[in-house]
């Protein structure tokens, strides 16, 4: 191998696949688009067990350049292409679970494509091999799962073209998928990311070795044009930030490499090498046929028609995002999550901070930021025991029982957890770190990555009984704005927050001439504190007056010598944290 060339093709060769199985199946399968295909046949591989009451199946679906060779099967197997995330005791744990990944139908790695002999003609389908969507796709891997006998999928999973099975899966087929994790994923690519496939499917169509598609059995073939998509598809792949992390120190040193392409910089000679590497194991008419399934995915051109497809789906979802892929950008994750939340399907969601790209969901760091999140929507590992706080004991007791609440910076999630375990019918975290959303997620409740900055314009008018903001306000920019979007989404909202007037906070001002400092998330120094607001229980009982906002019960706490401070004292003064549960005055 080139040295400094490794990619998450780098270990990936057209050897053949030692542990590939096949299903032949001989009735016709009529596609989408038009045109009907005589019989198929699938190749997939499976790793772990099938359990006694066939609940524990997965299914993984592979994005434009994979196949059925997920992971390593042992020690002596190739490296497959979802090494990190799959396998014994990964996030996609194969001690537990059954897994199955199958070569996606038109692809080029045992399932029926364009390289396959046409039973009509007796040669290979070429250019006559008819265009299939991704509904295709997933109608071919239903007749593979109910072939093994499984009737109901525990989960089904992929990023990029996967994840468009992924949707398509929990949209097509309801009924039979229990959980739904889409990974860098969208209702629709964009025209950008359209337009890239364009023309790398141009450039193989105008390789003079093309031959109309039937190159098979010339002895020529369209390797400069397959090389050059490839080449085109590695740019999108990576974020800017990658490229120049990558390639920008050494920019002029291109590697030593024999190529016929351009290699005068560092990353030309990079991609030559991978658009060399991707020829020999794939096939050009593949390539052609899988990106135009991805192209002409489409859950919808308005919000009306996408929601009217998300509809129907019955599982709950999992959607992952990178926020350097601009390929497939955070903006169309959140917006499936907005469509999800409109709809009250159980969904998490969480945009991974990293400068991978759209290649980030292979990257082995990055699998490690959100393996966390897929081993917690899949039930590993086993819920924890939520931790106790004064804070936490002191919401708990305001929230009655069969209470559904929303927490706003919901930390780990342990105040849900203990709702959870006292029945609560409907929970929601929202946070914006990714291991704060994977331990939230840990105790078997759903956790939103959003930002608050916006309101809550996707949650529907009184969706929860209760919204928590505890220790929340101070952060964000429109306190207005949140507290009466808090106040639209719940019949009632718990507000907790540390008062600014207690006489220790007064003497550390007006005494000490510092800025003052409280326990807890206002403990920064003043040069580097998150918080834009420092109030008082005066300041935010105006506040409430002002906005028409009703305080229904407000606690006052001594939290230095643990007591509620009482009626006959000035709260602005003696105490330390309030809560305060509001309401609209109109309700």
């Amino acid at each position: 191998m080139v040295v400094d060339f490794e990619s998450t093709d780098s270990a990936r060769s057209g050897k053949p696949l030692r542990h590939a199985q096949s299903a032949v199946f001989p009735t016709p399968v009529k596609l989408r688009k038009g045109g009907t295909l005589p019989g198929v046949e699938v190749a997939y591989e499976t790793y772990g067990t099938l359990n006694e009451d066939r609940s524990n199946a997965v299914l993984i679906c592979h994005a434009i350049s994979g196949d059925s060779h997920l992971a390593r099967h042992d020690e002596h197997d190739e490296p497959g292409w979802w090494d990190g995330l799959v396998g014994p005791g990964k996030a996609v744990d194969t001690d537990r679970l059954f897994v199955i990944c199958s070569n996606v139908l038109g692809g080029c790695r045992g399932t029926t494509g364009p390289a396959t002999l046409n039973p009509v003609t007796g040669v290979p389908y070429g250019s006559d091999f008819p265009l299939v969507t991704v509904e295709d796709m997933v109608d071919v891997q239903k007749r593979l799962i109910d072939l093994l006998g499984i009737q109901r999928l525990r989960a089904v999973l992929g990023g990029s073209l996967g994840a468009h099975q992924t949707l398509c899966w929990a949209t097509r087929y309801p009924e039979q998928v229990q959980t739904s994790v889409v990974i860098a994923g969208s209702a629709r690519i964009t025209a950008q990311a359209i337009a890239f496939d364009v023309v790398g499917r141009n450039a193989i169509q105008t390789d003079p070795h093309f031959h109309s598609g039937q190159y098979y059995g010339t002895h020529e073939f369209p390797d400069t044009g397959l090389a050059l998509a490839r080449m085109l598809g590695h740019i999108t792949y990576l974020s800017s930030d990658a490229m120049t992390r990558k390639f920008d120190i050494d920019r002029h040193a291109p590697r030593d490499m024999v190529t016929d392409f351009e290699k005068r910089f560092s990353v030309g000679s990079y991609l030559a090498y991978q658009g060399e590497q991707f020829v020999g194991r794939f096939d050009a008419n593949s390539y052609v046929t899988v990106t135009l399934a991805m192209d002409n995915f489409d859950m919808g051109d308005t919000r009306e028609k996408r929601l009217d497809t998300l509809r129907s789906a019955e599982c709950d979802w999992l959607v992952i995002s990178f926020s350097s892929d601009w390929l497939f950008p955070p903006s169309q994750s959140r917006e499936l999550v907005a469509l999800m939340t409109t709809l009250g399907e159980p969904v998490s969601y969480c945009e991974v901070e990293t400068d991978g790209g759209h290649d980030s969901f292979l990257l082995p760091d990055d699998i490690e930021a959100f393996g966390p999140l897929v081993a917690a929507k899949l039930g590993a590992p086993e819920p924890k025991s939520p931790r106790k706080s004064a804070e936490d004991d002191r919401i708990f007791e305001l929230i009655p029982p069969d209470s559904s609440v929303l927490d706003l910076g919901c930390g780990e999630g342990d105040l849900l957890a203990r709702l959870k375990e006292r029945g609560a019918p409907l929970l929601c975290g929202v946070e914006v770190s990714t291991a704060l959303i994977a331990a939230t997620m840990q105790h078997g409740v759903e956790a939103i990555d959003y930002d608050l900055n916006v309101g809550l314009p996707e949650f529907d008018d009184n969706r929860f009984d209760y919204v928590v903001l505890s220790s929340t306000l101070q952060v964000v920019p429109n306190v207005e704005r949140l507290l009466e979007d808090a106040l639209r989404v719940g019949r009632r909202a718990i507000v907790g927050f540390t008062n600014f007037a207690h006489r220790t906070l007064r003497e550390m001002f007006g005494l000490e001439g510092r800025a003052p400092k409280a326990p807890g998330p206002y403990s920064h120094e003043w040069y580097n504190t998150p918080n834009r607001r420092f109030p008082s229980i005066r300041d935010m009982l105006e506040l409430c007056e002002k906005m028409g906002v009703t305080v229904e019960e407000a606690r006052y706490y001594d939290d230095t010598h643990g007591r509620v401070i009482g009626d006959d004292e000035d709260a602005n003064l003696a105490a330390e944290t309030a809560l305060l549960v509001l309401s609209k005055s109109s309700r």
